[in-house]
């Protein structure tokens, strides 16, 4: 559970929102052996996903993933349907189609995006990747969700 609790702690004890998520990104990439991640929170609106956080994004992607629309790329279709989405190999496999054509542009291979549960609600995406081709396991994927849970709820004392 010390990740968890360290977790908590970056978002509650950080000067914004965008820096909490950017040390608790620290913290999860060190404990799961991922090279690369995101975390992006619901707007106001709660049709798009906002990014607070990135570590190893090639700027070109940056732009593209400022702003998310629910529904659209792994992080999109894993808040739209509360499910992870992963692929072993980004630059080969399309995830049935979930997979959008610029993401390859980040160079990584075994890629995961799971939406940060609320209770039922979705409310953001955490995404993790590695520069090799990697399938998560089923307790690798139930940590992390578990972690969302953790972030999910940080983020939501932060904004009470």
């Amino acid at each position: 559970m010390a990740l968890q609790d360290d977790i908590a702690a970056h978002v509650a004890s950080a000067a914004s929102a965008e820096d909490g998520a950017s040390r608790a990104l620290d913290a999860i990439l060190a404990s799961t052996g991922t090279t690369s991640g995101t975390i992006h929170l619901l707007d106001a609106s709660g049709a798009a996903l906002r990014l607070l956080a990135a570590k190893e994004i090639p700027p070109p992607v940056l732009d593209k993933i400022g702003l998310i629309p629910v529904g659209k790329g792994m992080a999109g279709v894993a808040v739209e349907k509360k499910q992870p989405v992963t692929t072993c190999n980004l630059q080969q496999d399309d995830a049935g189609g979930v997979i959008r054509q610029g993401a390859r542009a980040t160079g990584v291979q075994g890629a995961l995006a799971l939406p940060l549960l609320d209770g039922d609600r979705a409310v953001g995406a955490l995404g993790v990747a590695t520069r090799e081709p990697r399938d998560f396991s089923r307790p690798e994927i139930d940590r992390l969700l578990e972690i969302g849970r953790v972030l999910a709820r940080a983020f939501s004392l932060r904004s009470s």
